[in-house]
């Protein structure tokens, strides 16, 4: 397996590379610092040198996208996270083919079908397993602006974001309807379901945005 640090560069070769969830590209990703750089059929470049390589060989690259986060944009920023050069190296690999609504409405994927998560260019997971423990973090991410219960009192939703890594769902009053693992860089929270998927958030300003839910921070009583 990879290690879990960064990498200065990544290379996903032979993919199919959803570069909107509408719009699909067959060829390579490449990404350096976090952003990406190439997208398409490799031409006469060639790829950055000593990079992470993840052989795709036809799987699907799938921007991490929420609805509702790419809609409390401006209109001109809504395109922020779409797989093209410049924009944030951040995607995941899987070997079954998603369809344009969920990529935006509800990403899950089965740890068999998962190659990788990238977030910012960091691997989030690889091969269907975490890069690291949950409850850890990534250099100049600040864990404790998750931590605590976020509320959609819309949907009657509770998530808990517990500072061991860990999280449980109370919905429509039921007590750990949903439990897991997460991990969060940058903007991205990622979730490992004990029930066996994986799933996909973001957090935009202060607002935590995941499979539909629209979620603000409960403050803490005083």
């Amino acid at each position: 397996m990879p290690g879990s640090d960064a990498s200065d560069a990544l290379v996903v070769l032979d993919a199919t590379i959803h570069v909107t969830p509408s719009q699909t590209v067959r060829g390579d990703l490449w990404a350096e610092d976090g952003r990406i750089t190439h997208v398409g059929p490799r031409g006469t470049e060639s790829p950055p040198s000593e990079a992470r390589v993840i052989q795709a060989a036809g799987a699907f690259v799938v921007p991490l996208l929420v609805d509702s986060a790419v809609h409390a944009r401006p209109e001109g920023r809504r395109g922020v996270y779409d797989l093209t050069p410049g924009n944030p190296a951040t995607f995941a690999v899987t070997r079954e083919r998603v369809s344009e609504s969920r990529i935006g409405q509800l990403l899950v994927i089965r740890p068999p079908d998962l190659l990788a998560v990238v977030v910012s260019g960091h691997l989030e997971a690889w091969r269907g397993e975490p890069t690291r423990p949950a409850g850890t973090a990534v250099p100049g991410d600040e864990l404790q602006r998750w931590h605590g219960v976020w509320v959609d009192e819309s949907r009657a939703l509770e998530q808990h974001l517990l500072p061991d890594g860990r999280y449980t769902e109370t919905r429509n009053g039921r007590a750990d309807a949903y439990t897991g693992r997460f991990w969060v860089h940058d903007d991205r929270i990622t979730y490992l379901d004990d029930t066996g998927f994986w799933a996909f958030g973001e957090l935009l300003d202060g607002v935590l945005h995941h499979a539909g839910f629209v979620m603000r921070k409960r403050p803490i009583a005083g």
